[in-house]
């Protein structure tokens, strides 16, 4: 069988997924911290991360559906796996089978569990104010959840990432319903509710986007580690003359004979045409600015002053999220899970 080489690929930093982990978990002042993983582990490979983080102490993975769960079979010893969005009628099947826990998120949730779940224990997500998924407060509390053999009892925060009085309002609702409904863990901090504190462990945090290199709030900046490396191949050098312009529009003019590396990236590969205007890439240290449009599979670099570059060449596409989140206006969770399938993935630090 032939293999094809891809022109896109991305370098992904293994130390630095295992120090972002190791840096939340020192957070929790004794609480486990596990990883979530869903989305394919953020785009970086669901498998991938966990093969690193089990090894470092990781034993609590999360996933968001079933078909993720079972793309991740067998897992490795003392490992556990909770799917967030629950069970519905057509999942029951796969959470007979597979050895993972639903986290239960209605009451509707909870009467299919009851019902077809086979006594097997489960994960159960309340509703403190995030308004997504979940049970609400008055309905864990007024008997919904009893007798059920409760694992690990969830809330999800919604405000973390500010300094918003909704934390510490859901905080004290997570109180009320642990003290009121028994479960063997406790479980509310997602990345940003780590920064927050101890007082949002309890006994487990699930960070997501901090793990890969997502800067959830300023606390952890200078710590988190930026995991992911996109990188693409030049296609063509060429040289415009000054007064010429290049790509779609005519946005961007030559201000001198300038010479332009064309890159097999684009918006089909998740690089926006928001990034236009302040986008860059490396070229052995030596940094280039995107000029023009991106076009679906093409960017143009403005590489002047970078001697020796020619077609084949690897170019590093500027991919700090924290950073790259502030100049485009994207969220560093659709920077990072936007990224196409057409990247490499076996190129690892």
């Amino acid at each position: 069988m032939i293999t094809i080489p891809s022109p896109l690929r991305l370098r992904r930093d293994s130390a630095a997924l295992v120090s972002n982990w190791r840096w939340l978990a020192a957070r929790g002042n004794g609480a486990a911290c596990g990883a979530a993983i869903k989305a394919n582990g953020y785009g970086l490979g669901a498998a991938w991360v966990m093969d690193h983080l089990v090894p470092a102490g990781c034993r609590d993975f999360f996933v968001a559906t079933w078909a993720e769960a079972a793309a991740l079979m067998p897992l490795p010893r003392g490992v556990s796996l909770s799917v967030l969005h629950g069970v519905g009628e057509s999942d029951m099947a796969a959470a007979r089978l597979l050895p993972a826990r639903p986290i239960l998120n209605s009451v509707e949730q909870v009467a299919r569990w009851r019902t077809g779940g086979e006594g097997r224990p489960c994960d159960v997500m309340v509703d403190t104010g995030m308004n997504r998924l979940g049970l609400r407060v008055e309905e864990a509390m007024g008997g919904a959840l009893d007798g059920l053999a409760i694992h690990t009892l969830h809330s999800h925060l919604a405000s973390a990432d500010e300094d918003s009085p909704q934390n510490e309002q859901q905080l004290a609702a997570f109180r009320a319903v642990r003290a009121h409904v028994p479960a063997q863990r406790y479980s509310l901090a997602n990345s940003a509710g780590i920064c927050l504190g101890p007082d949002y462990a309890f006994d487990l945090m699930r960070p997501g986007i901090a793990l890969y290199g997502g800067i959830p709030r300023a606390e952890a900046e200078g710590h988190i580690r930026q995991v992911a490396y996109p990188e693409a191949r030049v296609l063509q050098m060429r040289t415009v003359p000054a007064g010429e312009t290049v790509g779609y529009g005519a946005t961007w003019t030559a201000p001198r004979d300038s010479r332009i590396a064309i890159v097999n990236m684009g918006y089909a590969d998740g690089y926006l045409r928001c990034h236009a205007g302040h986008g860059g890439a490396t070229w052995k240290g030596s940094p280039l600015l995107l000029v023009g449009r991106v076009s679906m599979d093409l960017l143009a670099f403005e590489a002047s002053g970078t001697d020796g570059m020619k077609d084949g060449d690897w170019l590093r596409v500027d991919y700090n999220l924290a950073a790259l989140s502030k100049r485009s206006g994207l969220s560093q969770y659709e920077l990072l899970t936007g990224l196409g399938r057409r990247f490499d993935q076996g190129i690892r630090s």
